[in-house]
């Protein structure tokens, strides 16, 4: 067990009766790296920020109609960055996810930039032969390399691939050489414009999917109306409800095995949207360890 001694509070405030490790089902890494951030920079803030955000939270949910921290939620301290290299900064996740799996708890990370995400995917692929990623997203990140390096953050999808199936949601954002890639590859996509307005497509989503599912949340999926502060907003996102929905779903119906929340890139004063990549984390672990949310009504096999 590691401490959170560089940490000032815990995920949503919690005392050591919910926080400590031994009683906890969840565990939040924070990761403040942003390395290969190509536009705005900031997002090794992002984590610190949605932690002390966390712990304004009420901690009754409507939608489950629990106390989601009754769970245990335990904040382990900050990972610290490498700077030599992404793929240092990547294995070193890897081993950290590798540890919360071995206890048999659950893993939160919150980046941190997106490149993040294979650490854990790693982790997992150690222990599971069949499972996905799903990937929200407003782009691709399918280049096989940017800025000389086949790890950055506009390349992780492209990696994730090699390793496991990726369904992307909410993209709607990539160049010419991702575009050419998709069409090759025939990744799963569900474009923006594909689903803006729609629920039908949650379904299709859904089905496609293995049992075993890992979840990546790049915050710019979100419209920057209600998520201005990532590295690289784009226009036509995803609402607070149209985001929930799939979540929902793919809680309900598949075994989520982690999922990380990452790009956020804080702007103060505004903290609005610090706030609501806390409360996304929050209530995402509601819609995993209570099964009973009916918000979201679908024809699911």
């Amino acid at each position: 067990m590691i401490s959170n001694r560089f940490l000032p509070f815990n995920f949503a405030g919690l005392n050591s009766s919910l926080s400590a490790w031994g009683k906890a089902s969840a565990v939040i890494l924070p990761v403040p790296y942003d390395l290969t951030t190509s536009y705005i920079s900031g997002t090794r803030r992002g984590p610190l920020a949605i932690i002390e955000a966390s712990t304004h939270l009420e901690l009754f949910d409507e939608d489950t109609e629990k106390e989601i921290a009754s769970i245990g939620i335990h904040t382990l301290e900050q990972i610290e960055p490498v700077t030599s290299s992404p793929e240092g900064m990547i294995n070193k996740i890897e081993q950290a996810v590798d540890k919360v799996i071995e206890s048999d708890k659950f893993p939160v990370i919150l980046g941190g930039e997106h490149s993040i995400t294979l650490g854990a995917v790693k982790a997992f692929k150690k222990k599971f032969d069949d499972f996905a990623v799903v990937q929200f997203d407003a782009h691709a990140d399918l280049r096989d390399s940017f800025q000389m390096s086949k790890f950055n953050h506009a390349c992780i999808a492209r990696r994730i691939h090699e390793i496991c199936s990726i369904f992307q949601v909410g993209v709607r954002s990539f160049s010419k050489e991702e575009y050419d890639f998709l069409k090759s590859s025939k990744i799963n996509t569900f474009f923006a414009r594909m689903i803006t307005g729609k629920t039908d497509w949650i379904n299709t989503l859904v089905n496609d999917l293995p049992q075993n599912i890992y979840i990546t949340i790049d915050l710019d999926v979100l419209d920057p109306s209600i998520m201005p502060s990532v590295g690289t907003p784009e226009p036509g996102g995803m609402d607070w409800f149209d985001i929930l929905l799939p979540l929902q779903a793919l809680a309900e119906n598949r075994n989520i095995l982690g999922f990380d929340i990452v790009e956020l890139s804080p702007q103060p004063p505004n903290i609005a949207p610090d706030f609501l990549a806390a409360k996304l984390c929050y209530k995402l672990l509601g819609y995993i360890f209570f099964k009973n949310c009916d918000s979201y009504q679908g024809d699911i096999d």
